[in-house]
């Protein structure tokens, strides 16, 4: 395969814009809600529950249907299928609520009318009967109840009480991290289309067909071969379109079940923050044992998530929190526990990262306080920390670090930062203004690229090669403004050695790729890539035969390259070759599938080989915090990113980009807040902040690290990019305690929060 890179017109590897990048900026980018509608559509609205916790005594939807141009409303009882959207097939989650409701804007009900704003009339003059319950909202008191949504999630390793004891030093701990809002600029969106013997097609915003399929066929009562799902590409995803864009999709071919009509379902941005999950928030509890040079010895941690009333994704994310807690760290006797637990809350599901954001907050938080208590720098006590050297390099469930690119993007990252220099200028900066201070902070990474879940790491994919020489691409992943779908293409164009632009991309279909995983866990490049890479080779293949017999000589000798295809002196258009061997009868289509490799886990003694690699990165952030208001700003950041031989390193840079700027988001502005009734009062861009163009570093500096390709068989060595760069925006979090010189800050850090942490020091 590596011999492919040495094509004069190299495909992969080139910096290459994103294929819609023209579309997306003049608008001509369709997405659902920009489709022509279909004859007959009906507009659909959720009627959503008024309070967070209850007994439904009655509800009666006959006052949506006095509502000039409602057609019809739909209850638990018109379900023809199962009242259950779980995805995780370990707990019942019903798509409207029966006998109890369990969160605010939980959906009890769907409106169906002639007009969305009818739909939306209708809906809200539904008035159920609900007898309150008191919720239960915070982690603490969940703990308190032991409310948990599954069993405690334990990774050992030693005898960590043993090594406590014994520890020359020791100390405890307690903080927080808050969730966060995916805020995708689509909102969640769904067009069901009945067609004939009860099949459907369905027009869905999701990073998940297959789930989709699922998920409707589960509500209707019907096969999925009943059920196509298509999708072109969604307005954003982030983890929110995983799990919720199939209950969406659902509750939108119930209602073209019950009518025979299309049916729309859009949700307006207050009805989509209220009624989909967010990044789950974490309270950390930890005791640490270390010796007097900073080196941690021993470690006992709870992880405890808020998974919200039901379970979603929430197993999946506190396992990736759990085996991410050490980061890329090393400590010899370490327990670390992972509990969800269940709140009167909106359930909470996958978000970029799943679970590792959180988990490594844990090492920050300790290192900062064995740091203070050695009375050294922070990042002398990461530097002494460090997983592999002298302090050895496996995980505590098994799997080994790469201790030489943990130091290498730390070392290449400081050098950047030029460290040195820039204390010494904060210092300066610091003496002359009694209230700004400016901090530094540094951030180093670890981060497992595969499903937690082993049979989600496989992916399929489908070549057509027409006989003018184009070629038409479709595979299982989907595309969210990432850049997957130029990725896979740019794989396809290499392999047959031809320019990009003769790759037809393709929308996603379950009836061209059926039983696909989820677009997720930063492998859609690494999985449709293969799978795409194996089609096409097979095609490859059988031509190279066909060009072999034409000209008499080894069809291992036939080079595909520049748009031709070679032997020596001899050459024909790559178009020509495809009729060729359509006149010789020889097939042009061919499906292709891909499985992770080496891949074990055993859930219960959480040990085995979980992530197929890891990937690398380290970071340092520069902030200025006005001590009388709490306010600070990022002034400047210096990323590097080990995306081993880079696939698209345009598209690879504005991943990281956009990564950090979301991971600076949820540590820094954006705060969810709920008030003691249970009711979400962030539900728009007025209450709930995400970072603006000013909340950009102006002095933004990213670098993929050189000359260092995947050392495991990943699609051309590359290395996934789309979730470990929004880890790296912790630096500021280090950053903003280096300029306050604070012992402990919950996150989000917000300006309220800061300034209320420098009153409380004094």
């Amino acid at each position: 395969m590596d011999g492919d890179l040495k094509a004069r017109n190299r495909t992969v590897g080139a910096a290459l814009r994103h294929d819609s990048a023209r579309k997306h900026t003049t608008g001509e980018a369709a997405y659902a809600d920009d489709l022509p509608e279909p004859p007959g559509l009906l507009h659909a609205a959720l009627v959503p529950s008024p309070v967070a916790h209850g007994r439904i005594l009655d509800l009666d939807l006959s006052p949506a249907l006095a509502v000039p141009g409602v057609v019809m409303a739909l209850g638990p009882a018109d379900i023809p299928g199962k009242n259950d959207i779980s995805s995780s097939g370990r707990s019942v989650e019903p798509l409207f609520a029966e006998g109890l409701v369990e969160h605010w804007g939980q959906t009890l009900a769907l409106v169906l009318a002639e007009t969305r704003d009818a739909a939306l009339l209708g809906a809200r003059a539904v008035r159920p009967r609900i007898e309150a319950l008191v919720p239960v909202l915070r982690i603490e008191e969940a703990l308190e109840r032991q409310q948990l949504l599954l069993p405690p999630m334990v990774m050992a390793r030693g005898d960590a009480q043993a090594a406590l004891a014994a520890a020359p030093r020791r100390l405890s701990g307690e903080f927080r991290c808050g969730g966060q809002e995916h805020f995708y600029l689509e909102g969640q969106i769904a067009i069901a289309i009945p067609g004939e013997d009860g099949e459907q097609t369905v027009i869905s915003s999701t990073q998940h067909p297959t789930e989709v399929q699922h998920i409707v066929s589960r509500v209707l009562g019907c096969d999925y071969n009943r059920i196509t799902v298509e999708c072109r590409r969604m307005g954003g995803g982030f983890g929110g379109k995983e799990s919720n864009a199939s209950w969406i999709a659902a509750a939108a071919a119930l209602g073209a079940r019950a009518t025979g009509r299309p049916v729309k379902l859009r949700l307006p941005r207050k009805a989509d923050i209220a009624a989909t999950g967010k990044r789950h928030p974490f309270l950390y509890r930890f005791d640490v044992g270390f010796d007097d040079t900073g080196r941690v010895l021993a470690l006992d941690a709870t992880l405890a998530a808020d998974g919200g009333h039901t379970l979603d994704l929430s197993g999946g994310v506190i396992m990736r929190a759990v085996t991410h807690a050490l980061n890329c760290y090393d400590v010899p006797d370490v327990r670390i526990t992972g509990l969800v637990a269940k709140t009167n809350t909106v359930s909470n599901t996958a978000f970029r990262g799943f679970g590792g954001p959180q988990g490594a907050l844990l090492m920050e938080e300790v290192l900062h306080r064995v740091a203070a208590a050695t009375a050294q720098h922070v990042d002398a006590a990461r530097e002494r920390n460090f997983a592999g050297g002298p302090n050895g390099g496996e995980t505590p469930y098994g799997q080994p670090l790469e201790g030489d690119l943990i130091r290498r993007v730390w070392a290449e990252a400081k050098a950047d930062a030029r460290i040195e220099q820039r204390r010494a200028e904060i210092a300066a900066f610091n003496a002359a203004h009694p209230y700004l201070r400016r901090g530094l902070g540094g951030f180093a990474l670890a981060f497992g690229i595969s499903f937690g879940l082993l049979h989600l790491n496989q992916a399929g994919a489908l070549v057509h090669v027409y006989t003018d020489g184009s070629i038409r691409l479709n595979h299982g992943g989907t595309e969210m403004g990432q850049g997957l779908f130029i990725k896979v293409a740019q794989v396809v164009a290499e392999v047959f050695g031809v320019p990009i632009e003769r790759v037809g991309i393709t929308r996603t279909s379950t009836a061209e790729v059926p039983n696909t995983a989820p677009t997720a866990a930063s492998t859609g490049s690494d999985l449709n890539g293969w799978a795409a890479h194996a089609a096409a080779s097979a095609i490859r293949g059988r031509m190279a035969e066909v060009a072999a017999e034409q000209w008499n000589v080894p069809a291992d000798e036939i080079r595909f390259e520049d748009g031709l295809v070679r032997h020596g002196n001899r050459a024909m258009e790559f178009g020509d070759l495809a009729e060729l061997c359509w006149k010789k009868r020889v097939s042009l289509s061919a499906t292709g599938f891909y499985r992770t490799p080496d891949l074990s886990w055993d859930p219960v003694a959480m040990k085995g080989r979980p992530f197929f690699y890891f990937s690398y990165g380290a970071a340092f952030a520069e902030v200025v915090v006005d001590t009388l208001t709490g306010e600070h700003r990022v002034l400047a950041a210096d990323l590097v990113q080990d995306c081993g031989r880079s696939l698209n390193p345009a598209i690879d840079r504005g991943q990281i980009e956009g990564g950090f700027v979301q991971g600076l988001g949820w540590l820094t502005c954006e705060e969810l807040w709920w008030d003691k009734e249970g009711r979400l009062r962030t539900l728009g861009p007025s209450t709930y902040k995400i970072p603006g163009s000013r909340d950009v570093p102006p002095a933004l500096r990213v670098r993929l690290l050189d000359s260092a390709p995947a050392r495991v068989e990943t699609i051309f060595r590359s290395k996934a990019v789309g979730e470990p760069p929004l880890l790296l925006a912790t630096a500021v979090w280090n950053a903003l305690r280096d300029a306050t010189g604070l012992a402990a800050l919950d996150l989000p850090a917000t300006p309220e929060r800061v300034l209320m942490a420098l009153r409380a020091k004094g």
